[in-house]
């Protein structure tokens, strides 16, 4: 890994979080490398999910300590048809979601330095963020959550 590479988004997918979609300072990974179509109601939509690395975010190929600003910005549903679009967008959550979700902070507080900053974000559509931050030993310093009404 080139040590301008001061940023890791461990889950990409299409870059959708970032404004700059091609920041030299960061390396993008994901599981999959596609471009999607699929029917989203009366739409056809395509998507690309183009990573620098091709990895899982719960098994990173970085060394311990690599990184100052780590984005944790994984799948959320986990109630998804295969082949809908918001599966292929965003991707699903397995039934063995919380170990996924542990073993995905676990490796992202590896490779990130220390005093360096994890961004998580998370969607409580279906699974509230209480949920998941009682897998984990970190607490976070700041955050926000929309309640539906």
């Amino acid at each position: 890994m080139s040590k301008t590479k001061k940023i890791l988004d461990a889950c990409c997918g299409s870059r959708m979080f970032w404004f700059d979609k091609h920041n030299p300072l960061a390396i993008y990974v994901d599981k999959r490398s596609e471009t999607v179509t699929a029917k989203d109601r009366d739409k056809i939509r395509t998507i690309e999910i183009k990573p620098d690395v091709v990895a899982d975010f719960t098994s990173l190929p970085f060394e311990d300590n690599s990184f100052y600003i780590v984005v944790f910005d994984p799948p959320h549903l986990k109630t998804l048809g295969e082949k809908s679009w918001m599966a292929k967008k965003y991707g699903k959550l397995s039934d063995d979601w919380r170990e996924v979700i542990e073993k995905g902070f676990n490796e992202c507080m590896r490779v990130l330095k220390p005093n360096g900053t994890l961004v998580f974000k998370w969607n409580e559509s279906e699974i509230k963020v209480s949920d998941v931050l009682s897998l984990i030993p970190y607490r976070p310093l700041f955050g926000h959550t929309t309640k539906a009404e």
